[in-house]
């Protein structure tokens, strides 16, 4: 039983979760500076931000902040195509956050849901969390339908919360629960 989760750790069957570093800064700038990426994911104004921005983001994450992020690594390919996050950690409730992001190229090909699969095994499995929490805004319907791959449930609904291509959208809120994950995978 063991061997198997040290051979499985953090592999997918499409995509390993690594660390990131300073080789992967420049596919990340190139991932992060799509528009339209940048309009599913960030509730912000999308204002382009700079290479010293992305560095900053980067080397802000901390672990000794509750906060962790992987590359998105092609298993077989070896190639740098996005991040995965961990975020908001709360210990004494047992919950956290989550995000990702990948290049547009290798978008709906089922990386970003085998990788979601992976960063949810390590919350609950190494982590030791009870919920992992996400938003999602609501005409993201390919992100929607990945999540839902994953086991996530909507929870809620942020009602016209989201300003984007000139009128308001809602933003779902969904979760999922240890109980639930365990139970959808035997």
């Amino acid at each position: 039983m063991i061997k198997h989760y040290i051979e499985k750790f953090l592999t997918g069957d499409k995509v390993v979760l690594r660390k990131i570093t300073k080789d992967d800064y420049e596919n990340f700038y190139t991932i992060e500076d799509v528009v339209e990426s940048r309009l599913l994911m960030n509730d912000g104004i999308p204002f382009p931000p700079t290479n010293s921005d992305h560095e900053k983001f980067l080397s802000e994450v901390n672990p000794e902040k509750d906060e962790y992020i992987f590359g998105i690594e092609l298993k077989d390919e070896q190639i740098f195509i996005g991040t995965i996050a961990v975020y908001s950690v709360n210990w004494k409730n047992s919950t956290c956050h989550v995000g990702i992001s990948i290049g547009a190229a290798y978008q709906g090909k089922g990386y970003g849901t085998d990788a979601m699969k992976i960063l949810i095994d390590f919350i609950f499995n190494y982590m030791n969390l009870n919920k992992v929490k996400l938003q999602v805004f609501s005409f993201n319907q390919r992100a929607v339908a990945s999540y839902e791959k994953c086991g996530f449930s909507l929870e809620g609904t942020l009602k016209e919360e989201l300003f984007r291509f000139g009128k308001f959208y809602d933003i779902h809120c969904m979760g999922l629960l240890r109980k639930d994950w365990f139970n959808s995978q035997n």
